[in-house]
């Protein structure tokens, strides 16, 4: 068991380091992303 715990705190202490931008987030990189969908809709609509 004492191999098992280790373990699992091992893998606790590396996701609470890590951090993934989620591509939901807000922020420049989810501003450039709508802007780009809502200019590839005008696009369609226009043609």
């Amino acid at each position: 068991m004492k191999k098992n715990t280790r373990f699992i705190k091992g893998v606790i202490a590396t996701a609470a380091k890590e951090e993934t931008v989620m591509p939901w987030t807000r922020g420049a990189r989810r501003a450039a992303f709508i802007a780009k969908r809502n200019g590839s809709d005008q696009d369609r609509k226009s043609a």
